[in-house]
């Protein structure tokens, strides 16, 4: 027995779009299990979660989606980054580890202990982060296989202050950042996310874009961006509700999916 909620959703879209809209960071559901190696109280937890939590990213998907002429696929994570977080690198080349920011998350966003410092990482990888890359990679697979072509279409958001944990956030912090990596993000993706959101920055503050290590660096089909939204553009900060930017923004979505599936 086991006491996992889903711990992920593949939503299917139609069956002739390259497009996957991944959504990694959105949920704040930690298993029981996982919950008891976090040394924080339900308070200081319910905090964290306010600050590292991408909120209401998945409700943007699926608004996208639906707005989208022709459907793309979602990907979408149904437990807390501090379960696991499954777009780091499950080993030394993740540079988030200086922090405590590895696959599986030691430290919070201001610092603090969030798990002992001896924690056995391999557990968590093992249940949660590889049997997500495993369907990560197939879904791309699939798209491959159906269209000729994958593009992911990473969907995050950030807060509009720099918090501690972040390595490169000096820079600017626009209405959206559009991470970007040199082999998988093609000019086109590019261009038609710039369109379709308007002001926009290219890696600041965040920088890359999430691609299955099956086909990173290897398979130019498979485009990638990540799509950073600031939350003050469509939420109350840390941790509020929605407001009437989550629309818009899911329209800008809709046409940046459009614009590529073609």
């Amino acid at each position: 027995m086991t006491d996992d909620p889903q711990p992920f959703d593949v939503l299917p879209g139609a069956g002739h779009s390259p497009v996957i809209l991944h959504v990694p960071h959105a949920a704040r559901e930690v298993p029981p299990s996982v919950r008891a190696d976090i040394v924080l109280d339900d308070e200081q937890l319910a905090r964290e979660l306010d600050h590292i939590t991408d909120a209401h990213t998945a409700e943007i998907a699926e608004l996208a989606a639906g707005l989208a002429g022709i459907t793309p696929w979602r990907f979408v994570n149904r437990l807390s980054r501090l379960v696991v977080d499954p777009e780091r690198f499950p080993d030394e080349r993740e540079e988030m580890r200086v922090v405590g920011m590895g696959a599986v998350y030691t430290r919070t966003t201001h610092g603090d202990a969030l798990r002992p410092e001896h924690v056995e990482a391999g557990p968590l990888v093992e249940r949660y982060f590889l049997p997500y890359a495993r369907a990560m990679t197939r879904a791309v697979a699939e798209r491959l296989a159906a269209t000729g072509r994958a593009v992911i279409v990473d969907v995050h958001s950030y807060p509009s202050a720099r918090l501690p944990y972040e390595l490169h956030g000096e820079g600017p912090r626009p209405p959206v950042c559009l991470g970007t990596d040199s082999f998988h993000t093609t000019d086109r993706l590019l261009d038609a996310a710039r369109t379709a959101f308007g002001e926009t920055e290219l890696d600041s503050p965040f920088s890359g874009a999430y691609v299955p290590l099956e086909f990173y660096g290897t398979d130019p089909r498979v485009e990638a961006l990540m799509v950073e939204i600031r939350r003050d553009t469509y939420m109350t900060e840390p941790g509020g509700p929605a407001g009437p930017g989550l629309e818009r923004l899911a329209g800008a979505l809709a046409r940046l999916v459009d614009a590529v599936s073609g």
